[in-house]
């Protein structure tokens, strides 16, 4: 078995020269003291003990902070045209055997989305939010059966027909991981509103979050890649083993990819580049950002290391049952609003974390 490389834990990411190609957006920390007691305040309750509701008092403090971008002072929350965001592709690696699924399952899915038959079309539904597919990286051009139009709108932006198997290559060239940032920049540009869930279909995935999680905050691929499960089939039992020894051959090829923009490119996915775009330019138009699961969370890990104020507009949905999962929340020192076990990805457990935002919102204003 090939030896772990290892990495020293991160106090902070590790920082390399950006390529001038690359333009970020500027994002504003939010911090305020004032504002935060201002909130406490308004949701004191006479008769109860302090912080009474919890960590929805928190919630609502990040709230505010997000939507208070100065004079007037802040008065009320506001979420308008809340959207939906899933991002499509495929990975070289995947070839490997590192998923239980078939790469064709990801295309399988991206049409489930497209037909409205998805879970997070249901959902997207039920909340009031637009959905938006985007072709990131699939690998096959994803055409609907005849000549029915499509229910979701799908924006192609894709930057590869999947990316290489970056076990004999790094998975993206710096240009591509550059184009990918840049297309998720451009995808948040032309949609509405303040409110931004993203979410992510692609075989593979979790294969690039967890070779991400042990790069830049130096837990062992062994525990990024998770033990057995009970809802595990037998299938991804006997394929867990195939996974860490891939995925161990991998980190040591690309040891030398150490910044988040280089682990990204390195190791990382076009659906992945373009969260890390998405995310950044929804908290430079201050919008809050509700992130999905593990692979979303590995996103939200680059774009803080590449511009650290965009945690400010960071709410974790939930807790998949991927154990990297955990692990990364951890090192984001974050806690996600909900854990139900989901393994569905598509955006969905962002989606039903929504109401806790409406309730943070209806507590505040009355």
């Amino acid at each position: 078995m090939p030896v772990d490389p290892v990495f020293e834990p991160l106090n902070g990411p590790r920082r390399a020269l950006l390529p001038a190609t690359l333009k970020l957006p500027t994002v504003l920390p939010t911090a305020d003291l004032l504002l935060d007691a201002a909130v406490a305040r308004r949701l004191s309750l006479a008769g109860f003990p302090a912080q009474a509701l919890g960590r929805l008092e928190a919630l609502a403090s990040q709230l505010a902070r997000v939507q208070n971008a100065g004079p007037p002072r802040f008065d009320r929350l506001a979420f308008e045209a809340p959207q939906v965001v899933v991002f499509a592709a495929d990975h070289g690696i995947a070839g490997e055997g590192v998923s239980a699924f078939p790469l064709e399952m990801t295309h399988q899915r991206v049409l489930q989305m497209l037909q409205g038959r998805a879970p997070v079309n249901a959902l997207a539904a039920l909340h009031g939010f637009d959905l938006t597919v985007v072709d990131a990286g699939v690998a096959s051009p994803v055409d609907l059966p005849g000549d029915t139009p499509a229910p979701v709108p799908l924006v192609v932006r894709k930057i590869g027909h999947g990316t290489r198997n970056m076990v004999l290559s790094p998975a993206m060239s710096m240009t591509q991981a550059v184009a990918a940032l840049h297309a998720g920049m451009d995808v948040v540009r032309a949609l509405p509103g303040n409110v931004l869930a993203v979410g992510d279909v692609g075989v593979g995935s979790t294969s690039c979050a967890a070779l991400l999680l042990s790069r830049l905050c130096g837990v062992p691929l062994a525990d990024a890649c998770g033990h057995d499960h009970p809802q595990d089939s037998d299938m991804e039992r006997r394929q867990r083993p195939t996974k860490l020894d891939t995925l161990l051959i991998a980190a040591a090829r690309h040891r030398q990819a150490v910044s988040p923009l280089d682990a990204l490119a390195a190791m990382g996915g076009f659906e992945i580049a373009m969260m890390v775009g998405a995310m950044l330019q929804a908290a430079s138009e201050r919008r809050v950002v509700l992130v999905d699961g593990f692979v979303a969370s590995a996103a939200a890990l680059v774009a803080r290391g590449l511009c650290p104020a965009v945690a400010d507009y960071l709410v974790f949905g939930h807790r998949s049952t991927e154990p990297g999962h955990r692990l990364l929340l951890i090192h984001l020192q974050t806690q996600p609003l909900l854990d139900l076990e989901l393994r569905v990805g598509q955006g969905a457990g962002a989606l039903l974390a929504w109401p806790l935002l409406q309730a943070a919102q209806r507590l505040l204003t009355h």
